[in-house]
């Protein structure tokens, strides 16, 4: 099958490109070379396209001859200013209606759309009055009294995490957030409209070989990362026991391979599916692992905190098991300790 891969020079697209390419199909690659990403001396790997994927006429040239799209392109960060919603708009809403609209005028009907857990907001609770539930915005003074845990949104009393199913409600709390649900309504849009076919698939906290060191585009795992490199402490928020779901970006491939093929005989329409390892972790236990590889200093636990911030989110994998027949192969408690001393990419 010929694919075409955007944002196929950045962190997650190039590992997508490589193993779309070790299954026997034929990529063809496309990226920005966003310099929030890159920086501003970035050359594109071999096969890879340097332009924007809201060139339109560009993307009618190069979807001669394409069979699916997996779409990996777009603003990643929190986006947690006002100020960022124009940014997030532009680059990521257009650029898949832009796609959307070059796919359906090339008539390619089938789609692996990289979506995001950020799409969830907070995670699913269980109150003991009140059962399944979101949580209650949680209150500054319980904040500031180091009081992180959230309460239940109907009663206010206590609640414990579960994970989060695709079915849970989509409430985005950040401009990148918000730009992620937006590609998936524009993609069922365009499913509607073409009899087309999309998986979006929901990355949880993506980390691994290759992943920007300490930028806008960094996740938590390899700012850690970059602190212990400069021989410092890694700084945990809250009290550190925000639960997570880590999943290594092999595994990440890996499921864009077994989607793509998974559209085969994939109905109309679009369905999401959570990528994620399966196996909480919380984020001071994620930061005392890669301490503990690379030999350095013991996290400081802050008490610092964001009010936008989320407390728990982690995933279930039963719906990618059953549906794509995807597991995550790569335990955090390995794949953390190889990325101490991983290759980052830096600017």
């Amino acid at each position: 099958m010929r694919v075409l891969v955007t944002g196929a020079a950045g962190f997650i697209g190039t590992h997508v490109a490589s193993a779309l390419a070790v299954a026997g199909h034929d990529v063809v690659g496309l990226d920005a070379l966003v310099p929030q990403a890159h920086g501003t001396d970035a050359i594109a790997p071999a096969g890879v396209h340097i332009a924007d994927v809201r060139d339109g006429a560009l993307l009618d040239s190069l979807l001669g001859d394409v069979d699916a799209v997996c779409h990996q392109a777009a603003m990643v960060g929190n986006g947690v200013d006002a100020q960022d919603l124009p940014a997030y708009a532009a680059h990521n809403d257009l650029g898949t209606a832009e796609l959307l609209a070059a796919m359906a005028r090339r008539g390619i009907d089938r789609l692996v759309l990289a979506s995001s857990m950020v799409a969830y907001g907070d995670g699913r609770y269980t109150c003991e009055y009140d059962g399944s539930v979101g949580p209650a915005p949680r209150a500054v003074d319980d904040l500031a009294a180091g009081s992180f845990d959230p309460r239940c949104e109907v009663c206010g009393g206590p609640v414990r995490w579960r994970p989060i199913d695709e079915s849970a409600p989509i409430r985005p709390r950040t401009s990148y957030a918000a730009s992620k649900v937006a590609q998936e309504h524009y993609s069922g849009a365009w499913c509607t409209l073409q009899s087309a076919r999309c998986i979006a698939l929901r990355y949880h906290n993506v980390y691994g070989p290759g992943m920007p060191a300490d930028t806008p585009y960094s996740g938590v795992a390899a700012i850690f990362r970059s602190a212990l490199e400069r021989g410092e402490a890694p700084r945990v928020f809250e009290d550190g026991r925000q639960t997570r779901d880590f999943v290594h970006v092999q595994d990440v491939a890996r499921a864009n391979v077994a989607a793509l093929e998974a559209l085969e005989s994939h109905g109309v329409g679009v369905t999401a599916y959570n990528v994620c390892s399966g196996t909480p972790f919380t984020i001071g236990e994620m930061a005392s692992v890669l301490a503990d590889a690379a030999r350095g200093p013991e996290p400081v636990v802050t008490g610092e905190y964001r009010a936008f911030d989320v407390r728990h989110v982690v995933a279930s994998p039963d719906r990618a098991r059953t549906g794509l027949g995807f597991e995550a192969r790569v335990r955090p408690d390995v794949g953390l300790v190889e990325l101490a001393s991983a290759r980052l990419r830096t600017r």
